[in-house]
């Protein structure tokens, strides 16, 4: 519980950045093009940079609140492919995994009898 609590923790911390992150961004998107044609270019093309940026925060952002549902549900750690525990050092790693690595073995028996998807 004390490991759960910890990691949730963690979750909420690292779930922080990509949300400041997000406003810093949108904060320069909001700004007014320069009315240099030259400059507005430069300004459009560093815009596309952003909201590039701001996607992969997004998806990121997402990925971390849904750890944390997982958590709640009892779900996290838990490999959604072959159903078997994932390491803790890939959960220490990728705080949002929702896979064992890729080389673990899905595609094998599991000790229930079942087979794996």
């Amino acid at each position: 519980m004390v490991e759960e609590n910890a990691r949730r923790s963690r979750i909420e911390a690292r779930i922080k950045e990509p949300r400041a992150h997000l406003a810093e961004i949108e904060s320069s998107l909001d700004q007014a093009l320069d009315p240099n044609l030259e400059d507005r270019a430069i300004d459009l093309k560093e815009d596309e940079v952003l909201e590039s940026m701001g996607h992969a925060n997004l998806r990121e952002l997402r990925l971390l609140e849904e750890a944390l549902k997982r958590m709640a549900r009892g779900e996290y750690g838990i490999c959604k492919r072959c159903g078997r525990s994932i390491s803790e050092a890939r959960r220490r790693a990728v705080l949002y995994a929702v896979l064992g690595h890729r080389r673990s073995r899905c595609g094998e028996r599991r000790s229930d009898g079942g087979r794996a998807i």
